[in-house]
């Protein structure tokens, strides 16, 4: 058994412990303890595959066991695969997991301790999806640990069950991506029927058009879990669980699930031109329509949230380019930097208890160390020369570039320069100015929140230097060159950040907000359009079915039914229980038998 098996079994012991022995679940301390320490070793196990891992083109390192048998052929095996692509991911989902659950400790400590408990057990369970999705040895299992991963969000974004708003966006989170995954389950199923299988490579087509066609299948639950529009509706309003939950969705688990799968399926989708080609459109509108409803949030998980959505749509369309690395690369940088984000953004809440911006202001001097690791993340996630989103998005614009789909290119161009407009005005908003009457009570939080917040910040700031390592262990080369298009990206994202800082930070601008179409963003008219879909449309039909099924269907049963008691009932009455009638009924049977014996003999 490979040594990355750990990271599955460590985790999934305490979820058991914590699950089945509810003295410890409810002890609270202990519990959170037992669960974060799993997640530490499970990250220090990650990086020693990494470290042994061969480039991508050797050989896989696969442990397998069959699981679906028929007729004596294997359908489907279930284990563990590790090659480059899965331990580079399967750092990225322990690290950011094991920082989370280290800054829970302080984050959470006032919870109460079953729901301390409770909250970690599902931690477990989530490092176990995730890491059973990435080192799947076959689509199948994928798919398990993709629908796993669900039901821990589910859990974990209602996590604050008596609040209704939590439950709502829990079970929004469930309905919006189990719609775009009966796309995934009907491309699993043509895949099998096509190929006879369910493996990452060597597929063999009968029929050329079906890998395109599985692909954009695939596609739709990629939609989904890494809500593109329209299906990211659900994504903000996962802000209703506990602030380390936002991280852990938004950096490196649920919503990465998606471009991991579009990776890890590659050989399928890069001979699918025509998705390619919509991928791309698709991740640039939806990098421009989430990064304009960022630039108007008052509460600042929302503005992060709205930024995953962004840089969502970067990834999908860096891949629809036709490349790999750009695109992966990324989701690898964005899994840091909105990692330390999103924790950062913790801190501060800890430090105001409040989510809306304008009532912070003026806390870099308050929580000065929290102001310098979010001042990371933001320039990171800006695109800030030396950088690792600088890097990583330079790369993915190139390859946007290098595959002609200037379309798209332009929409990624302007939003690079919108992306640090919105951050500068959250930094500015948040901790320059004048402190408002909560800030003046803030105070820095524990060391035990610093931590995790530090270590993600090293790879948030120096990770794009390891672009070329990380080509080549991808088996791509990759050495940096300004170009054109890396160049406008960079101007515009200083320009960006020069017109954020202008604006919010000096107060010297006119105003660059459109009241009318800030007023039209935050009443999200997209979800207004699904709602519209649902009451209009939806609820229709399902009231004409439902009318159908009630006095057609069931009215055709209720009928056969009650012919079948009718004549039940009659025929009840011959049975009188007298010889003599029998004996009448057997004589006129005999009569009648002998007189259509006669008749049929002279008629022929």
């Amino acid at each position: 058994m490979p040594l990355a098996a750990l990271t599955i079994l460590l985790p999934l012991a305490s979820f058991a412990i914590l699950a089945v022995f509810w003295p410890i679940r409810h002890t609270g301390r202990p519990a959170a303890w037992l669960s974060t320490l799993t997640a530490v070793a499970s990250f220090v196990i990650a990086l020693l595959v990494l470290r042994d891992v061969a480039p991508m083109g050797a050989p896989p390192e696969l442990w397998t066991m069959p699981w679906l048998v028929h007729g004596g052929r294997v359908i489907a095996e279930v284990g563990f695969r590790v090659d480059a692509v899965s331990a580079s991911m399967l750092v990225v989902v322990t690290c950011v997991a094991a920082c989370v659950q280290v800054y829970s400790l302080g984050y959470m400590s006032h919870e109460p301790k079953p729901a301390l408990g409770r909250y970690y057990a599902w931690h477990s369970l989530f490092i176990v999806a995730m890491a059973g999705l990435v080192l799947a040895p076959n689509l199948l299992q994928l798919v398990a640990g993709w629908e796993l991963v669900g039901l821990c969000s589910y859990l974990l974004i209602g996590f604050y069950w008596a609040k209704p708003s939590a439950g709502k966006a829990a079970v929004k989170a469930v309905w919006v991506t189990r719609f775009a995954d009966i796309g995934l389950m009907c491309g699993l199923v043509l895949l099998y029927v096509e190929t006879g299988g369910f493996a990452w490579e060597g597929f063999s087509w009968a029929n050329p058009g079906a890998s395109e066609l599985v692909a954009a299948l695939l596609f739709l639950g990629v939609m989904g879990k890494s809500a593109q529009v329209p299906l990211h509706v659900w994504l903000p309003d996962a802000m209703e669980g506990p602030t380390p939950v936002s991280a852990l969705l938004h950096a490196a688990t649920m919503v990465a699930a998606g471009v991991f799968l579009v990776v890890r399926c590659w050989p399928l989708f890069e001979g699918a031109e025509t998705l390619l080609v919509a991928m791309s459109w698709i991740g640039a509108i939806t990098a421009l329509v989430a990064a304009i409803t960022a630039s108007v949030q008052t509460d600042i998980k929302k503005v992060l949230a709205y930024s995953t959505c962004s840089q969502l749509g970067y990834m999908v369309a860096g891949l629809g380019s036709g490349e790999m690395l750009g695109g992966y690369f990324h989701l690898t940088t964005h899994a840091f930097f909105k990692a330390l984000l999103f924790l950062g953004a913790g801190s501060v809440i800890h430090a105001v208890h409040s989510n809306e911006m304008g009532e912070m202001g003026g806390l870099r001097k308050k929580i000065p160390l929290t102001a310098a690791l979010f001042a990371i993340g933001t320039f990171a996630l800006a695109g800030f020369p030396g950088l690792s989103g600088f890097f990583s998005k330079d790369l993915l614009l190139e390859e946007v570039a290098h595959g002609g789909q200037w379309g798209p290119l332009a929409i990624l161009l302007f939003v690079a320069g919108l992306t640090p407009f919105y951050m500068m005005r959250v930094y500015c908003l948040v901790f320059l100015g004048e402190p408002s009457e909560k800030s003046n009570h803030a105070h820095e939080s524990p060391l035990v929140m610093l931590a995790p917040m530090a270590l993600l910040a090293i790879p948030a700031a120096v990770l794009g230097f390891g672009a070329g390592s990380f080509g080549e262990l991808l088996g791509h080369e990759y050495h940096f060159a300004v170009t054109p298009v890396g160049a406008a990206a960079t101007v515009a994202g200083l320009l960006g950040l020069g017109l954020g800082y202008a604006k919010f930070g000096m107060g010297q601008l006119a105003s660059l907000e459109l009241p009318g179409l800030a007023a039209f963003v935050r009443s999200g008219p997209i979800d207004n359009a699904w709602r519209l879909c649902w009451e209009r449309g939806l609820l229709p039909v399902a009231r004409n079915v439902g009318w159908f099924d009630r006095y057609v269907v069931d009215g055709l049963v209720n009928f056969s039914g009650w012919i079948t008691l009718e004549a039940g009932d009659r025929i009840r009455r011959l049975q009188t229980g007298s010889a003599h009638d029998y004996l009448y009924a057997a004589a006129l049977g005999a009569v009648l038998i002998a007189v259509a014996g006669v008749v049929g003999g002279v008629l022929a």
